[in-house]
């Protein structure tokens, strides 16, 4: 491996060419070692073993630097089945990958990324630039106030100038927003930031490259057992045990009622398949087979117990190629500042025009505390789903679930350091000083399939109804709100013939529209600017797949657009499959994405918030005596749930190619 790796180190023209030959070279190597491994097993095991290589190139962001290599990602994958005495069956999927990327792009994803940064403060309306840690709103500052004991620093020396990026500089510019400094190097070169958000957050060069290989031993994707017991009165109970997925949804890239197993986002965002980035669970399924009745011709039971210890999403670590949200960064950013103080860009709305870049100390604003749920009965998740066919062939199903959201939630108002007067407060009403927490989740929902014969169409619906999820709201004191939600999806599936392209083998259309509604909304005009949640009441997403099939069903190109309504931003993925033999398949395409209003983007920061009175008033502000925001809007921290998964990645336009041999 390290010949390998020296011999892509060394190749300086065509990179994304090199590394695809250095992924052959490496087919070649292991090829041999796999068939042993085939035919080393007894006769009662079945096994398939696949090796693939993705390999990627970003082009520029939102600096004007091309990214380069972003993905340079080695899998090889098991697959295993035995069948076991009394039915019993045994099946296992055994994944491990490396990914080079962190090696051979140390500049953008390794031990070199990142650097000194600007930040930014505006005087008289006119935007100039402050290195970080030198924010003017310091001690002299406030000792001119006549004020003792603050905390504000003019240096920070466990937070230096070096080893940074700016927040969210990839997908927009500060523009007289707030901003801060990211610790961006993998975090055995650099701990700033660091913490285990679920996953994710504390992982080291090794690590990151080669993910599956951690303490909670991802590289065992699936290892269950399964039987199908037989009983009197005719039905069936199927069980199935063990570390596994549970699909109950019938949606590509976004998920209504698939949410029993995590998502793993690091691994290629939204773009991966489902199957392949899910975080398989310890699951007891049993499954009642109730069989036909005079309504029905079929109908299912099933009852699911997830009792694996809880695991969020995967978001992504900051500094790494799949960051969903610009999430990994927000958090490691608002790590640092809670750890280690650091600057922050127009923060002090100090005159007219006049927003001064602001020096915090340690242990006064950012996130303190991960509260992830630990192993108990009480945090484990239950499912129950009724399915059934009509005898029109209407296919149905009625869902619910109990379960710890998957994504994080950051609450507001927690104990700090008052930076004026050294008072320490367990509660401060709209400070941005934040824990981590999870909150529990309770879902209904149900789907229905049927074919639509006039439109020679398959139609799937899906809707879920959540109550107990948590939104970022500035308008309360604590910065978030529970909120209801409603998620449904409709999707048609057309095979169509166009002659031009195929006159033996149809073209498939496959088209979604995903709309999410927020109940009891909050979203309020003050005076400078919009107060309450930055996620929209309602926002649609729309996709659309148009596949073919030629040459003896060998090559097929496809094509995927993705539309996010409120954000204004689209993604298309053009790509083409070539299975150049029957174990051996080559594709080649690109990730592009367009539109985007930054301008539409911006929302509350929480610089009115005025947690200290009267010292962090707001210029004008009515009452300096009153908490509360008065608006002042920018991108950071929460425009990121306004630009969406599509919004975010803006900048982030790929071409790849992957190979995919099965041994």
């Amino acid at each position: 491996m390290n010949t390998i790796v020296e011999r892509r180190e060394g190749c300086s023209l065509l990179r994304i060419a090199c590394a695809f030959g250095a992924a052959l070279a490496m087919t070649q190597a292991v090829a041999a070692d796999v068939s042993e491994l085939q035919t080393s097993v007894d006769d009662g095991w079945k096994t398939d073993v696949y090796y693939e290589n993705h390999t990627s190139y970003r082009g520029k962001d939102d600096t004007g630097q091309t990214v380069g290599l972003d993905k340079f990602r080695n899998t090889i994958q098991v697959d295993a089945d035995h069948k076991l005495a009394n039915g019993w069956e045994f099946h296992g999927i055994l994944r491990g990958t490396y990914d080079g990327v962190y090696e051979m792009n140390k500049s953008q994803f390794g031990a070199t990324a990142g650097g000194p940064i600007n930040l930014q403060q505006t005087v008289g309306g006119v935007l100039m630039p402050v290195p970080n840690g030198q924010g003017p709103v310091n001690n002299t500052l406030v000792d001119s106030l006549g004020l003792t004991n603050n905390a504000f620093v003019n240096s920070y020396p466990n937070n230096p100038n070096q080893g940074l990026r700016v927040l969210g500089d990839n997908w927009h510019q500060i523009d007289g927003g707030v901003a801060f400094g990211v610790p961006v190097r993998p975090c055995n070169v650099d701990s700033r930031g660091c913490a285990n958000f679920g996953g994710y957050g504390d992982l080291t060069t090794n690590e990151l490259a080669s993910p599956e290989f951690d303490s909670h031993l991802d590289f065992l994707r699936e290892a269950y057992v399964k039987n199908t017991i037989s009983l009197d009165d005719g039905t069936q109970l199927f069980l199935k045990i063990g570390r596994q997925q549970v699909v109950w949804g019938r949606t590509d890239l976004f998920r209504v009622l698939d949410v029993i197993n995590p998502v793993d986002y690091s691994r290629n965002n939204i773009y991966d398949e489902l199957q392949d980035i899910r975080i398989p669970m310890f699951i007891a399924q049993a499954e009642f087979r109730l069989g036909a009745s005079d309504t029905m011709q079929d109908r299912n039971l099933q009852l699911i117990w997830n009792f694996d210890k809880f695991r969020p999403d995967n978001l992504g670590q900051c500094g790494t190629p799949n960051d969903i949200l610009n999430a990994g960064c927000l958090f490691r950013g608002l790590k640092n500042l809670w750890d280690n103080g650091g600057t922050v860009a127009n923060f002090a709305n100090v005159a007219p025009g006049t927003m001064l870049a602001t020096n915090f100390g340690a242990h006064q604003i950012g996130l303190n505390n991960i509260n992830l749920p630990s192993w108990s009965l009480l945090n484990t998740q239950l499912g129950l789903k009724y399915e059934g066919i009509t005898m029109d062939g209407l296919n149905f199903s009625f869902n619910a679930l109990t379960y710890r959201s998957q994504l994080p939630s950051l609450h507001g108002g927690k104990s700090a350091v008052n930076a004026f007067t050294g008072q320490s407060q367990s509660f401060w009403p709209y400070l941005i000083s934040f824990d981590m927490d999870f909150p529990r989740v309770n879902l209904l929902g149900g789907s229905v399939d049927f074919q639509w014969a006039p439109a020679d169409a398959a139609v799937r619906m899906e809707g879920a109804f959540t109550e107990g999820e948590e939104f970022a709201n500035t308008a309360r004191p604590e910065l978030y709100s529970k909120n209801p939600v409603f998620r449904g999806v409709i999707g048609i599936d057309r095979p169509t013939f166009i002659p031009f392209i195929s006159t033996s083998r149809t073209v498939l259309f496959s088209g979604q529209l995903f709309w999410q509604h927020i109940f009891d909304h909050e979203l309020y005009n003050g005076p400078q600017g919009q107060i309450g949640m930055p996620d929209w009441k309602d926002n649609m997403t729309a996709t659309l797949l148009i596949k073919s099939f030629l040459a003896n069903d060998r090559i097929s190109p496809q094509v995927i657009f993705a539309r996010d309504f409120r954000a204004h931003a689209f993604v298309s993925a053009p790509s083409i499959e070539w299975s150049i033999t029957d174990n051996l398949k080559l594709s080649i395409g690109a990730n592009l994405k367009g539109g985007g209003n930054n301008s539409n983007y911006a929302t509350d920061d929480c610089r009115t918030c005025n947690p200290w009175p009267p010292f962090t008033a707001s210029y004008g502000a009515a009452n300096p005596m009153t908490v509360g925001s008065s608006g002042l809007s920018g991108f950071e921290p929460l425009a990121r749930f306004r630009a969406g998964p599509i919004g975010t990645a803006i900048n982030e336009n790929d071409i790849f190619v992957t190979m995919r041999y099965k041994f």
